[in-house]
């Protein structure tokens, strides 16, 4: 449902106000594989907006979704993969970052 929700440029700022970023994060690290792959899609929509990437990166994000789109099972690799290339959009630091990781 937040993968939908967060397809609307209004939403995206709406959801990451809200504190959602943090909590999606965690279930990458921590969820089960549907929660892992949920947060993950839900984190590609959220990362097309510039400031919710700075957010993403500064909550940790880099290195689960990294080992996500390394491990994951196939649908929570898509979602992994195409979060890395929202977050790498227009962001060098993030770009060094998702190479570290």
């Amino acid at each position: 449902a937040l993968r939908n929700l967060a397809v609307n440029d209004d939403n995206k700022v709406s959801i990451a106000a809200a504190g959602a970023i943090s909590p999606l994060v965690e279930l990458v690290k921590n969820g089960t594989d549907d929660a892992n792959m949920a947060a993950a899609a839900a984190l590609v929509n959220l990362a097309r907006d510039a400031d919710n990437r700075i957010s993403i990166a500064a909550a940790g994000a880099i290195p689960p979704i990294v080992n996500l789109a390394k491990n994951g099972t196939g649908r929570a690799k898509e979602a992994a993969v195409r979060t890395l290339c929202n977050l790498a959009l227009k962001d060098a630091e993030n770009q060094v970052s998702i190479a570290a990781a």
